[in-house]
């Protein structure tokens, strides 16, 4: 049995895959995050390996590894994005610079066809990514996701303060509507262009997927059909598991 984890910035993300057995489960993370493992994990049976993506501080990657020797007596691998990996050749300039979430989404993607893909990734960051038909990762944009797009209109304008919002319609007419729906609309409008910039420029049709945190919020507001694989992290993680 494996263990796949994706400990992001705001997220714990994590999967059991046995056979062909796969469940998973997301939580928010916690200033205390053994007290979290402690709860998420409790009374699990020790899987046979370990394998994570990490985006979080090294002592949130420490911490994770602490508790993992200590419960089971396993070291967790943690990946890094390679120059070629499970049938993704990586173009990034220098390729253990990209994130391994974003490595791992890529693989994933590509186990779901080799097909050209966007692969839009809504989390504290958004991410979206272009994998050519050929499996290369041809490169991609970073941009903040709806929470931290929030806290700086609140934090930098005088007049915008953090509140709920309403994000069904830009047509707002209430200020915490209007931040909600801008961002939404903005983050929903961003991956559009991308995806249209990608396959312009590399004259390829490409398949959406669509995965974090945020993901449905965000597909609500798509106009362009798209595939929603809330997992594909972890999805990649299994390849790479397999492959490791």
């Amino acid at each position: 049995m494996q263990l796949l984890v994706d400990l992001g910035n705001s997220r714990l993300k994590w999967a059991l895959r046995d056979d062909d057995r796969w469940t998973s489960g997301a939580v928010a993370l916690a200033n205390d995050l053994r007290a979290l493992l402690d709860g998420v994990w409790e009374g699990q049976l020790r899987p046979d390996r370990v394998v994570v993506a990490s985006v979080a501080d090294s002592r949130a990657r420490t911490t994770l590894a602490t508790w993992l020797a200590a419960r089971w007596s396993l070291d967790p691998l943690f990946i890094e994005a390679r120059a070629e990996q499970c049938g993704v050749r990586n173009g990034y300039l220098a390729p253990q610079a990209l994130g391994p979430d974003r490595w791992a989404a890529l693989v994933g993607a590509r186990a779901l066809g080799a097909h050209a893909a966007c692969v839009a990734d809504c989390g504290t960051a958004v991410t979206i990514d272009a994998l050519t038909a050929e499996g290369v990762f041809a490169g991609g944009v970073i941009l903040p996701g709806i929470r931290l797009q929030r806290a700086a209109l609140s934090e930098r304008t005088a007049g915008v303060r953090a509140a709920d919002g309403n994000d069904a319609s830009c047509l707002a007419r209430t200020t915490g509507d209007a931040v909600a729906a801008g961002t939404v609309y903005g983050i929903a409008g961003a991956i559009e262009r991308v995806w249209r910039e990608f396959e312009e420029a590399l004259g390829e049709e490409m398949t959406l997927y669509i995965t974090g945190g945020d993901a449905d919020t965000i597909a609500a507001r798509l106009s362009r059909p798209f595939r929603s694989v809330p997992d594909l992290v972890l999805r990649g993680l299994a390849r790479i598991a397999d492959a490791s």
